[in-house]
């Protein structure tokens, strides 16, 4: 993961590189990290060997990497991306169309699934992916205060207990996704037993696993929606 310079026609513009695709950033969009490209790989897997014309769903998509990633590693899915902030969509819109993904990807502006009110996306969906925040309120105030000096709060800022927006996904997401469709999101070193706990109080979805980063520590969830009949 690394920053370049793009010299041909546009100099001074960043790009970042995230699961070998290179994104525009902007000063109010968070720089994708390493741990991300975990979830990245993780969801690109579930929709391995799917029919063509699957559908998914970036919710917090910031700069767009997940969505974009996914769209250019699997030709055939669908993305409909979202996010809060009137930078953050509009540099992964520029990104889409810089990566000549949009005529597949849609960005939508809103609070969580409220983008997509009025698409008729409910229970459509073979994949929900999400990079939420997820550090809490106290630590963005104390040991984490650096991470606000070059990149939003909106980003970071997960609640008093950092698991604020993951319960919300938890329970939406399950309106969106079809029976059999996978929920995949990323969380903080050592808020896993709180993960499953929220996906288990659900009753939405089949028992949680886990991927692990390099030093063995769990960072993404997955988790398939059960069909209710």
């Amino acid at each position: 993961m690394h920053i370049v310079e793009n010299n041909g026609g546009k100099s001074g513009i960043a790009l970042h590189k995230f699961m070998d695709i290179e994104l525009e950033l902007g000063p109010d969009v968070l720089v994708p990290r390493e741990e991300t490209e975990i979830l990245g790989r993780a969801a690109i897997g579930l929709l391995g060997g799917r029919d063509p014309g699957i559908k998914v769903i970036d919710m917090c998509c910031g700069s767009g990497n997940l969505g974009l990633a996914i769209a250019g590693k699997v030709p055939g899915a669908r993305v409909w991306s979202a996010d809060l902030t009137d930078s953050t969509v509009a540099t992964a819109r520029r990104n889409a169309d810089r990566l000549g993904v949009a005529d597949r990807v849609t960005i939508a502006q809103g609070d969580l699934f409220g983008a997509f009110e009025g698409l008729d996306l409910a229970g459509s969906m073979d994949l929900v992916v999400c990079n939420p925040p997820y550090i809490s309120s106290a630590r963005l105030e104390g040991d984490r205060s650096e991470l606000l000096e070059s990149e939003p709060r909106e980003a970071f800022d997960g609640g008093p207990y950092g698991l604020s927006i993951h319960q919300r996904l938890i329970r939406d997401a399950a309106a969106f996704l079809k029976p059999g469709g996978w929920l995949a999101f990323e969380f903080g070193e050592g808020q896993d037993r709180q993960v499953a706990a929220l996906l288990a109080r659900a009753r939405a979805y089949a028992p949680v696993e886990f991927v692990a980063d390099a030093a063995k520590t769990p960072r993404v969830a997955i988790a398939r929606k059960l069909d209710p009949a």
